[in-house]
Formats: C-alpha cells, structure tokens, sequence
C-alpha cells in the first residue's frame, strides 16, 4: 500500500511539472517605466535592480528552482503579489494621486525594515541593504513622490 501511495505521489510530482506559471519577463523597458519619465541616479538604479526589480517590475532574474513546481508556483504568486503593491515598469500608468502614494509607502517599508522581504533576502544575500543604501532609496523614493504630488494635494 505504501509503495503505491508513493507511485502517485512521485507520477503527480512529475505531471505538475508540465504546469507553468508564465514568466514575469519583459523585453527592454516599456513606455510606463519609471525611468522612461523620471531620473534615477544610477547608485538608486543599482539598489532598485539587486533588491526590488525581481518582484516589483515586469522582468524577474529566477533562480534555478523556480522551474520546479509548486515553488514557481508560489514564487509566481509571490512576484504578482508585489507588483500589485508597486510595479515600476508600469509605475507612469499610476494616477497622479496614486503614484506619489505608492513612492511615499515604499520609502515607508525600506525606512522600517519590511522591504526587501526577510524570505528574499535568506536567498539573495546580495540583497540585503546597508543602512545607507535603505536611507538612499528611501530619500530617492521620497523625493520623487514630493517631486510628483500634485499641488493642491501638498
């Protein structure tokens, strides 16, 4: 009996190989990029890329177990989860309200540790930010959302 159980557990491992999320993989930068209207210093750009881009923008860098399911599956889940918070690569087709917030709130989870995520950064030790690069991002992040609020809602 056991042996059976563990034929179906093995067959049903392998068929869930053959269904894939599709890959968050965009080629080049698209119109509503952040960085197609606004200014990103390269040292910010450089932050953004090792430690935000891969869940909140449209092309993630996967890490070789991301092919094995369910954890595509979850990582999938994962990535739609964060670009539904804050998508960079479609960061201009926010609305003028919409945009500064978004900025103001990232400034506000680098500021208090909650970005990157602890479950990402135990894999992607490169990154984990320093002090100063949270206080970099976050003033960046900060600046462009003062930058950007319309004035009657200052």
């Amino acid at each position: 009996m056991k042996q059976k159980i563990l034929l179906v557990l093995v067959l049903l491992f392998g068929a869930i190989q053959f269904v894939r999320p599709h890959p968050n993989t965009a080629a080049g930068l698209g119109p509503n990029d952040i960085a197609a209207k606004y200014q990103i210093p390269p040292d910010v750009q450089t932050v953004l890329q090792k430690a935000c881009y891969d869940c909140h923008s449209n092309n993630t860098r996967y890490p070789w177990y991301a092919q094995v399911q369910p954890v595509g599956w979850w990582l999938a889940n994962h990535i739609s989860e964060g670009k539904r918070h804050l998508n960079f690569s479609e960061f201009l087709a926010y609305d003028a309200k919409r945009a500064p917030k978004k900025l103001k709130k990232a400034a506000d989870e680098l500021t208090e540790h909650d970005m990157p995520l602890t479950s990402y950064t135990l894999i992607h030790r490169d990154a984990r930010l320093t002090p100063a690069e949270t206080k970099l991002v976050a003033d960046w992040a900060d600046a462009l959302a003062e930058q950007i609020t319309p004035a009657k809602s200052r």
